[in-house]
């Protein structure tokens, strides 16, 4: 406000306004019920959830950070073992999601390389092209030509078959 204003005009409001208290012999109903809603209802469950809330602080659980045990692979399971083709298979999903999510890393890993580096971006990501070149490699050689249906079978058939193509391109070249 300018220095010169009417104050008058643009009062100041008090600063404590008086707070009336009614004094009678009748107690007041909302303060009694909310005692009593306090102590029947809101003391009781205050206390059951602390004394959960302490329990869980005892050991905590992370459901972003799930460890599943390692199975045996599908080679090892025993023939009619259908828990463990069923186990080997969940493991075989689980690992190609990583797989597919650590090829993602480095993806990103190159696409950030090559924005920060601009035009320098051949000479500076070399090491994250190389990378990238071995991860795709190594991810196409094992899950390559399966298709969105591949299972854990076809994959081992897979790794069998590129075992045997290599053992006989071995043999060739010795003799």
């Amino acid at each position: 406000m300018p220095e010169d204003s009417d104050w008058e005009a643009y009062k100041v409001p008090p600063t404590r306004t008086p707070v009336s208290e009614r004094i009678t012999s009748v107690p007041n109903p909302v303060t009694f019920l909310q005692t009593a809603f306090n102590y029947v209802v809101d003391a009781p469950v205050t206390f059951v959830r602390e004394w959960i809330e302490r329990q869980r602080a005892k050991n905590k659980f992370y459901y972003y950070h799930q460890k599943f045990r390692r199975v045996p692979d599908l080679s090892e399971c025993l023939e009619g073992d259908y828990l463990c083709f069923f186990e080997a298979e969940a493991q075989w999903r689980r690992d190609r999601l990583v797989d597919t999510e650590i090829v993602e890393i480095v993806r990103e890993r190159l696409g950030a390389c090559k924005q920060r580096e601009g035009p320098n971006e051949f000479q500076n990501c070399a090491k994250e092209v190389e990378l990238l070149a071995q991860v795709t490699k190594a991810y196409q050689d094992r899950y390559g030509d399966l298709g969105v249906h591949g299972n854990a079978r076809t994959c081992l058939m897979k790794q069998k078959h590129r075992m045997m193509e290599e053992r006989k391109a071995q043999a060739e070249a010795s003799s």
